[in-house]
């Protein structure tokens, strides 16, 4: 009878520390997958995302400008811009490097030679474009204009595989397109809980997403504005990883659990 007891009890505590130790791997896996509310068993399915709203020219932007026309040497003359030196590139070290364009001052403008100042703070690029190419028309046979930013960054911070600080190649930026350049969040990064923030109006603005649903390709936020900042939070695996005292402890537990198995096995 005592033999048969302690075996039912060895075989309890087996299954209590094969299911802890199952729980805990399933805790730290479930959210890891991106658009859970998407059917696995369908082949092909259509969410709506939010609609793209270009973004405004701001003070501090640096606005690459080419004027061009049938006599060259007025255009080259246009052309003409400073060399700023700004702080960031695409690796993972900050370094400061030089970027050619004209820098649109606090009161929202830039100057172009022989064109003088023009407020282009505001305005999207295009309508920056409209703008210049009427002025330009005054001096210049037939100008084309080609207006566009030459600093849009966007910070990525947390837990991804590459923070940094990133130039973007062109305006229509998502969200997804900025993960995508830091490589990914790593394992250990909130996926329902990433944080957005924003200069708006001399305010900063923090927006949440749940990168679990696809609800958030629906937010206005989906798609960056310049200097937007997106920072991945670490989960609780992550702070667990680093407390080598809890670990230590879990590893005690777990130890001592198997003891009390073999033990109980052997009465």
């Amino acid at each position: 009878m005592v033999k048969k007891l302690n075996f039912m009890l060895s075989r309890q505590l087996f299954y209590i520390v094969i299911v802890f130790f199952c729980f805990s791997s399933c805790s730290s896996t479930k959210t890891v997958p991106y658009f859970q509310d998407i059917n696995a068993n369908n082949q092909s399915e259509s969410k709506a995302i939010a609609s793209f709203t270009e973004p405004v020219i701001q003070s501090d932007d640096i606005l690459a400008i080419n004027i061009f026309s049938i006599d060259p040497t007025n255009a080259v003359v246009s052309n003409q811009a400073s060399s700023i030196q700004t702080l960031g590139t695409n690796s993972a070290s900050s370094t400061a490097q030089q970027t050619v364009g004209f820098l649109v001052d606090k009161n929202g403008e830039i100057e172009l030679v022989g064109i003088g100042k023009l407020k282009l703070a505001g305005l999207t690029t295009y309508e920056a474009k409209a703008l210049i190419r009427t002025q330009a028309e005054k001096l210049y046979n037939k100008p084309s204009v080609e207006v566009r930013f030459a600093n849009f960054k966007v910070t990525v911070l947390g837990e991804v595989n590459r923070p940094a600080v990133y130039t973007m190649p062109n305006e229509k930026v998502t969200f997804l397109d900025a993960l995508g350049l830091a490589g990914d969040m790593t394992i250990f990064g909130r996926r329902e809980n990433v944080m957005l923030v924003r200069d708006n109006a001399g305010k900063k603005e923090f927006i949440r997403f749940d990168l679990n649903s696809t609800e958030f390709l629906k937010s206005p936020y989906f798609y960056l504005k310049q200097n937007d900042v997106i920072y991945v939070e670490p989960n609780k695996g992550k702070a667990a990883s680093l407390n080598a005292a809890r670990t230590q402890t879990f590893a005690i537990i777990g130890s001592a659990l198997s003891v009390l198995v073999v033990l109980f096995t052997r009465l």
